[in-house]
């Protein structure tokens, strides 16, 4: 069965996470998949970690530098708590770059402490009150403070996008008083891989968000997200997901229509 995005398969959705949970995590989301045949589902680097439920396990969703396929059995919950920018790595206690594309049982990251939160969890045959307990579990088992403060601002100038012309690690450094190795350093410990890898990671989530909410043109869009024309669009495009943004669009149509 041929692979297919994931956002075309199976019903998601997401929401904050509780506010008790909000130093570490920013969401929570659930992705059930179909009930008959589920096929492969490409998942495409955006940036971030996940700690996820599956299977009636806990396991650790590392970064991705590039499109990861998985397959998920048919009828399955994916539950995900993606962390704040920043706060795998303290929440965890190892660097992202252990973590690069991998998917990790929580015992290989936490042992003992990891098995323990799997004990904790209430079986719910609701979805809503699985998910309260799996936010408990979390809460109990959280550790003192919440990540690298200044990774976190690092991602989020990231995500607004540098100045036009402006050369990204000069840039980074001077926003955030560091030398380039300092720079590097914290971000493979952060993110598990460099500033400039993470820009384009985060420069194609800019555009995919610009093109849910703009009617304007692909080449348009792509100037507006930060490339420099469409044809550079179309190369990270499939370089992060396969696709090109034309095929991407008319997969996710299909799936939804």
């Amino acid at each position: 069965m041929q692979a297919v995005p994931a956002q075309a398969t199976g019903h998601y959705h997401e929401r904050p996470v509780a506010p008790f949970l909000r130093d570490w995590f920013s969401t929570v989301w659930a992705h059930q998949m179909p009930e008959a045949e589920a096929p492969p589902v490409i998942v495409t680097p955006d940036g971030t970690i996940d700690l996820q439920w599956i299977d009636g396990r806990f396991r650790i969703a590392g970064p991705d530098r590039d499109p990861q396929t998985e397959t998920i059995p048919a009828g399955t919950a994916v539950i995900g708590f993606r962390f704040q920018p920043a706060a795998a790595a303290t929440w965890l206690g190892v660097p992202a770059t252990e973590l690069l594309g991998e998917r990790l049982a929580i015992e290989t990251v936490l042992g003992r402490k990891g098995r323990q939160l799997d004990a904790n969890i209430r079986r719910q045959s609701g979805l809503a009150e699985l998910i309260a307990s799996i936010e408990m579990s979390i809460a109990d088992g959280a550790r003192g403070q919440s990540g690298d403060h200044a990774m976190r601002a690092a991602f989020s100038l990231i995500e607004a996008g540098p100045p036009e012309d402006a050369p990204l690690i000069p840039w980074l450094g001077r926003a955030l008083a560091m030398s380039e190795r300092t720079l590097r350093r914290r971000f493979d410990d952060s993110f598990g891989y460099g500033p400039k890898t993470l820009d384009r990671i985060l420069r194609y989530q800019r555009f995919r968000r610009l093109s849910k909410s703009s009617q304007a043109s692909t080449a348009v869009l792509a100037v507006e997200a930060g490339y420099a024309d469409q044809a550079h669009l179309v190369r990270e495009s499939r370089r992060l997901t396969g696709s090109t943004p034309g095929q991407l669009e008319r997969i996710l149509t299909g799936a939804n229509a």
